[in-house]
């Protein structure tokens, strides 16, 4: 699941590095480890957004997982940031999801594009969640869309905000 999530994270950068606005993605996996993504176009971003939300909360009767990333604001303490928040959940007799944000200076801004460090929102379905495993699985999800993480570490900026 969480590898799911940073594949299609690592696209959803992809997709916003060049300052063009992120269609909300669903994304979803079958047992046979065959992977389907629909990029969910309403007349309203917003819109879009919540159909995913719901989309992915129903599942599919052959869906293993799924991950959905929207474009969105993560509220900090200080101000709200850009960022890509990716929604992942496994399917099963007891599901298990996470939700993370990928925090992003926009392709507009002076100093340009910049990725941040990604950070934990939620983790469900897990008595005491390995975090530390879980990043790693979320990256080694990053790195294997080569194309995407190649745009990601070239916009790196290696510091949490």
């Amino acid at each position: 699941m969480a590898a799911m999530a940073g594949f299609f994270a690592a696209h959803g950068v992809w997709s916003v590095s060049d300052g063009a606005t992120l269609i909300p993605m669903l994304a979803h996996e079958r047992p046979n480890g065959e992977r389907g993504m629909d990029r969910l176009v309403h007349d309203d971003v917003a819109d879009a957004a919540r159909a995913g939300e719901e989309a992915l909360r129903a599942g599919h009767g052959d869906w293993v997982r799924a991950a959905l990333v929207v474009d969105a604001y993560l509220h900090l303490d200080t101000s709200r940031v850009d960022a890509l928040i990716v929604d992942a959940v496994e399917y099963g007799p007891s599901r298990r999801s996470l939700k993370m944000a990928v925090p992003y200076r926009p392709q507009g801004a002076p100093e340009g594009f910049a990725v941040y460090r990604p950070k934990f929102i939620e983790v469900t379905g897990m008595d005491d969640p390995d975090i530390a495993a879980l990043a790693e699985s979320f990256f080694s999800g990053v790195d294997s869309h080569e194309q995407a993480a190649a745009v990601w570490d070239a916009h790196l900026v290696d510091e949490s905000i």
